[in-house]
């Protein structure tokens, strides 16, 4: 075990957040793919805790519900009261005395709910100066452009170590021209920290047990109180409110663009193009303007994406090109073609350079190796076999307003334009369909299908039904045309 790892990690999430004005709990709200506590949770696995505790309070029944999906292995302590982030903290160390009955030995990070821009590097940054410098406390400090409204960290000049952590508003003129500030995250020695809660007051404005009075009480006691300084300033920004969430989803935005480019990933236009934390991509993908990228989407190498997508769940196969279109929880194959405005939806494979074109929408639908839908299409529970072409305008009738139905066409098939396949039905191998059919019944491989009324042309109908109307005259015209040749 490393000497660095944590016993605990305690995530303070249980305030309400009013200022976001949302019936959502405030660490609910998500960004990049990620809810605020979703992001904060996955940072602190990264020091590999033997415990993780998030303290809930506020909507405490979604935040919970919410764990459970991300990561069922996170315990939760519960805040009744919003009393402080000393009694948020006390809560959380009486939880996990649960585990084995006795107080936690070894350090405690404890963190807020709040913070999505941190990383793990960081938070390891921490465990490790903690441990390295033998602090009782050790609090994560930021460097920042504008120390306006938080608490500055005032230093011993002779070793460094924290002497007190003053608010803005107590701060004489000297400490408010100290630019390190206080995080809000700190180390603490587990067992010092649970006998210094225990004697941490409430005779403040707020009547709240405040976190920062430890750092006192222990410091009182001769203990030392160290600091690690967060590399970029900007992770340790809370989210209050939304204009604060937009700001932390660009620069996440940012960061995780950022480091897909530096891995061989070609972004045309940053400012436009919008990931989750969850995607991923191999070298030399090409993404251009207006895209978006959720959920587990993974972009294979040489795949060519945008402009104008959103794509979420979808895996776009080698060498692939995706233009202007929508995609959720489908397949592209390698080399395979998609779009413009394209619709693919959940359950779609399109196998090896196969074509899903222009206003093309598709569903549950299982495309074979180079076969083609070029366009105003919609394939809805089908498989298509190889190197099949789909005509224009073609319908796959697949619902009777009860049950959903599946059809089949075979490989190398020719269907007509405008044609309708009524589900269940299955056209055999080499088949053609002709243009204008309604196939109801199996085609034969090697057929021809056709299904469609005979064409009857009425004479003279225009000039007797529409006389005097521009068409008339046209018609008219061209009959002395026609008289003049002959």
């Amino acid at each position: 075990m490393s000497a660095n790892r944590p016993a605990a990690v305690v995530v303070l999430a249980a305030g309400e957040g009013t200022r976001m004005k949302s019936t959502t709990p405030k660490v609910l709200h998500s960004l990049c793919g990620r809810s605020l506590v979703g992001h904060v949770v996955a940072a602190s696995r990264e020091l590999d805790p033997e415990q993780l505790v998030v303290i809930v309070g506020h909507g405490r029944e979604q935040v919970t519900a919410h764990l459970g999906e991300i990561d069922p292995g996170t315990r939760t302590a519960v805040q009744h009261e919003q009393n402080g982030t000393g009694h948020a903290v006390r809560m959380g160390l009486e939880e996990l005395a649960k585990v084995d009955g006795e107080a936690v030995e070894g350090t405690v990070v404890v963190v807020c709910g709040d913070t999505p821009l941190l990383t793990g590097a960081t938070l390891r940054n921490l465990a490790g100066t903690h441990t390295a410098d033998g602090n009782a406390v050790t609090v994560l400090t930021a460097v920042v452009p504008d120390a306006t409204g938080y608490g500055r960290i005032v230093r011993d000049q002779a070793d460094g170590a924290v002497t007190a952590i003053v608010e803005h508003k107590d701060a004489t003129d000297e400490q408010r021209a100290i630019s390190e500030i206080n995080s809000g995250v700190f180390a603490f020695d587990g067992r010092l920290l649970a006998e210094a809660l225990g004697r941490v007051r409430t005779d403040n404005s707020q009547g709240e047990e405040y976190l920062t009075d430890v750092l006192g009480i222990l410091r009182g006691e001769g203990h030392r109180v160290g600091a690690a300084v967060a590399a970029d300033h900007r992770e340790i920004l809370g989210i209050n409110n939304r204009v604060q969430l937009a700001e932390a989803r660009r620069l996440l935005n940012e960061r995780l663009l950022e480091r897909a480019m530096l891995a061989g990933v070609t972004v045309v236009d940053p400012a436009t193009t919008w990931v989750d934390v969850t995607v991923t991509f191999e070298q030399d993908t090409l993404v251009h303007p207006g895209t978006q990228l959720h959920g587990a989407t993974h972009l294979a190498a040489g795949a060519e994406v945008g402009p104008n997508c959103s794509l979420t769940d979808t895996a776009v196969g080698e060498g692939a090109r995706v233009v202007n279109t929508v995609a959720e929880g489908a397949l592209v194959g390698p080399g395979a073609n998609v779009g413009p405005y394209a619709y693919l939806r959940p359950g779609t494979k399109l196998g090896p350079k196969a074509k899903a074109g222009a206003y093309v929408e598709m569903k549950n639908a299982d495309i074979g190796e180079g076969t083609k839908v070029p366009h105003l299409s919609y394939v809805g529970d089908a498989t298509i076999g190889e190197y099949s072409n789909i005509g224009a305008a073609s319908v796959f009738v697949n619902y009777d307003g009860v049950a959903k139905h599946h059809t089949t066409i075979g490989s190398h098939c020719r269907t007509g334009s405008d044609n309708m396949f009524v589900a269940p039905v299955t056209v055999g191998d080499g088949a053609y369909t002709a243009a204008g059919s309604v196939i109801t019944k199996d085609v034969p491989a090697g057929s021809l299908a056709v299904a469609r009324g005979q064409q009857r042309n009425i004479e003279g109908w225009v000039a007797r039904k529409r006389p005097g109307s521009a068409a008339a005259q046209a018609a008219e015209a061209a009959r002395r045309e026609g008289e003049g040749r002959e």
